[in-house]
């Protein structure tokens, strides 16, 4: 993961992203550097917009965040409620004991 986290962080810096940049990234965060990895990076990356992917991405994780709102004030609600129905109930068993007091 940490080499897309570099070709990324490359991309939105304005910088190259080559095998020699991104062994740099990875290697000022303390990653282990695989030759391999990332050539096979590079060859991988060669063909997307990297821009577009990165947009997909954020829509796609803003979505289920998006559709846990909803939900989040749905159980707000229902505490809500049962808080109430309990204050009611407290304050009927009150009233009924000032009757027999």
């Amino acid at each position: 993961m940490e080499y897309i986290y570099a070709a990324m962080l490359l991309h939105t810096a304005g910088q190259d992203i080559n095998e020699d940049n991104v062994k740099k990234v990875l290697e000022a965060a303390g990653s282990d550097v695989d030759e391999s990895r990332v050539k096979a990076l590079i060859a991988a990356l060669e063909d997307v917009d990297i821009e577009e992917a990165m947009e997909k991405t954020a829509v796609a994780a803003a979505a289920p965040a998006a559709a846990a709102a909803p939900a989040e004030a749905q159980e707000a609600e229902a505490e809500e409620e049962e808080e109430e129905e309990e204050e009611k109930e407290e304050e009927a068993a009150a009233g009924l004991g000032a009757l027999f007091g």
